[in-house]
């Protein structure tokens, strides 16, 4: 049976769902609030009293009648506030229930608001959904001639404590009764044996109190409709969907996949390899800065792993092809930190030309001292440029902005930016230049490359800058030459190894250079940075896992995907192996599927198969398509 086929109908079943807080974000009296004392002067105290006033009645602290009318005491309403309060409801139906429209449209007759509301602002916002007026149970204005409201119907079971078991017991419904909302008066429909199952709804509050009584906790209606197997908007609720980020991931993070429904948890440090290793058994998605590792025996038992968002440039760290084996994609930030890690470079620059880090800790000590060398300006200096990619090129444009002479060199032949001259071999810059900024990746070919012959290659009075790649410099060379007085001053970023947790001791025997600055791998650790990356690298996750776009990864072959639109999207990753496409188009045959659209690529690991079909479908051509050889991973969207 394909999931658009079945109903609730079918179930012979019926959703009642509550309405403030659960089919809405928010509670309607306190919006209306808002409308009402719009213009009154203790505007923020009335509906901070209602608000309370709302607590207690949901607590049971005070009878709902008593609620009811204490909150409407406080309010003057007219019939024109309750058609503002329509049109700015209308702009607040949870996320997940106003996505699966089709749901209720399928389905009328079979759903029910019931509701300690009032009909007349819940009907014209619930018609939208095709839930008649006669499918919505709630209480009643009383108005006078000029449409002010005066009351309310006492003679409505709503109107009081456990209302809602009452009502429903009178409708006489008979079938499978489920039950969706946010409190303890939701529950009580089934503590009094009226309804079957209640489903504790957290989307837009989290009630305590009524978790442990609940036979399912809902964090949104997709949940609700997932477990149940009914036709649906999403074909994996986002809430199913674990998100583990470390080591203080900025929370901006946190909130774009919050923002998307996701279950996130975020922890301030790093975790050991084998805790991590645990945890990812349960982990869908996850975020780390460029220092944490992930191994082929990390992964091996990451099952529910989707993807893993690196919030940084290097992704040396990762074994990529481990990834792609498991099916398991990988994006970073390239570029959203360049401009910080540049800033920093000149301006250690200029502090190691003009030796603040001597003076500095000289004048710490309390000592005044401008003996030795005197310090330089930077404008008339050589800087040579070591790695002449994306920070490369930004530094090199800063640097002669400052009126620096620029070189650079690149293993690959890159053209000039500027008045910037490429120099042939690495010897060849470091014989021309006063200032030495390395900026080259994690790539395992890097991993000492600046040894002996490069210093011994240096000018003397030079300048040594590594905001990249720690392993790139030998660090006894390093010391040895600072010891000598080869070297004017040298500034470390990054280390071969560095410590594993936050606010740790760090040792290091350039510590005890005066001409050396040191900083904890923060180059590209600013809040301008941070924001972006932030955002940029959870975008490129959502964007995969709602329609299986692969554009700007780092392992999977690269494919930009239109939006899905009435159709099912089969994503199909595989070893990359001769026949699969047609193993994959012999099964949609087998089952009369049409294709509507076809999308391939492969890299050197795996296979990336887009196939777009009609909606009409069976659970074995599901079982088929998984079962095909050399599988790595396989899911459907709608």
């Amino acid at each position: 049976m394909s999931f658009d086929t079945e109903t609730v109908q079918a179930q012979n079943s019926y959703v009642i769902i509550d309405f403030d807080s659960t089919f809405m974000q928010v509670e309607a009296l306190e919006e209306l609030a808002e409308i009402v004392l719009k213009d009154a002067a203790n505007k923020d105290e009335l509906v901070d009293e209602i608000k309370n006033i709302t607590s207690l009645g949901v607590d049971g602290k005070i009878t709902f009648n008593d609620s009811l009318t204490r909150r409407l005491s406080l309010l003057k309403v007219h019939e024109s506030h309750l058609e503002k309060l329509v049109r700015r409801m209308k702009k607040k139906v949870s996320t997940s229930f106003s996505r699966n429209k089709a749901f209720f449209k399928k389905n009328k007759g079979r759903v029910y608001i019931v509701s300690n509301g009032f009909k007349d602002f819940i009907d014209p916002i619930v018609k939208a959904y095709d839930i008649d007026p006669d499918f919505v149970l709630a209480n009643t204005f009383v108005y006078d001639d000029e449409g002010w409201v005066t009351g309310f119907d006492h003679e409505n079971y709503l109107a009081h404590s456990k209302g809602k078991s009452r009502t429903l017991k009178a409708l006489g419904l008979e079938g499978k009764i489920m039950v969706i909302g946010d409190a303890y008066t939701d529950f009580e429909m089934v503590e009094a044996g009226i309804a079957h199952q209640f489903f504790a709804f957290t989307e837009n509050v989290l009630r305590e109190n009524i978790l442990d009584k609940a036979d399912h906790v809902t964090p949104s209606f997709d949940e609700f409709l997932y477990i149940n197997q009914m036709p649906r908007a999403l074909s994996y609720p986002k809430n199913r969907i674990q998100v583990l980020l470390l080591e203080g991931v900025h929370e901006d993070a946190k909130s774009v996949f919050e923002g998307e429904g996701y279950d996130v948890k975020a922890l301030k440090d790093g975790i050991s390899e084998k805790e991590l290793t645990k945890k990812l058994k349960k982990v869908s998605i996850l975020g780390v800065l460029p220092k944490t590792p992930i191994t082929r025996s990390m992964l091996a038992q990451a099952n529910r792993l989707m993807a893993i968002c690196v919030f940084g440039n290097g992704v040396s760290q990762v074994d990529l092809a481990a990834c792609a084996d498991k099916g398991v994609i990988v994006f970073n930030a390239p570029y959203t930190n360049t401009r910080s890690v540049v800033e920093l470079a000149i301006g250690q620059i200029i502090m190691l030309l003009r030796r603040i880090p001597v003076y500095d800790k000289r004048m710490k000590a309390g000592k005044w001292d401008r003996s030795g060398h005197t310090g330089y300006e930077i404008r008339g200096k050589k800087l040579g440029i070591i790695g002449y990619g994306h920070s490369g090129q930004q530094l090199s444009i800063l640097a002669e902005a400052l009126g620096m002479d620029v070189f650079y060199y690149d293993f690959i032949d890159k053209p000039s930016i500027g008045k910037a001259t490429k120099c042939y071999t690495l010897k060849e810059l470091l014989r021309k230049v006063n200032v030495v900024s390395i900026n080259v990746d994690n790539r395992p070919e890097n991993e000492g490359f600046f040894d002996r012959l490069a210093f011994n290659a240096m000018q003397e009075d030079s300048i040594l800058i590594n905001l990249s790649n720690g392993k790139a410099v030998e660090m006894e060379e390093l010391v040895a030459n600072l010891k000598s007085g080869k070297l004017l001053g040298a500034s470390v970023d990054v280390f071969p190894n560095h410590p594993f947790e936050e606010k740790t001791n760090f040792e290091h025997e350039l510590s005890r250079f005066e001409n050396v600055i040191l900083t904890p791998y923060i180059g590209g650790r600013t809040v301008e940075a941070l924001t972006e990356t932030a955002s940029f690298v959870p975008d490129k996750i959502i964007e995969y896992i709602n329609t299986g776009s692969t554009a700007q990864s780092l392992n999977f072959p690269r494919l930009q995907l239109p939006k899905l639109k009435n159709a099912h999207r089969l994503i199909h990753i595989h070893e990359n192996r001769p026949g699969l496409l047609a193993n994959i188009n012999s099964i949609l045959a087998k089952h009369k599927i049409n294709i509507l659209g076809q999308y391939l690529k492969t890299n050197d690991h795996i296979g990336y198969v887009i196939t777009d079909i009609n909606k009409k479908y069976s659970a074995e051509v599901l079982s088929d398509l998984k079962d095909i050889q050399h599988t790595v991973k396989f899911r459907i969207l709608y």
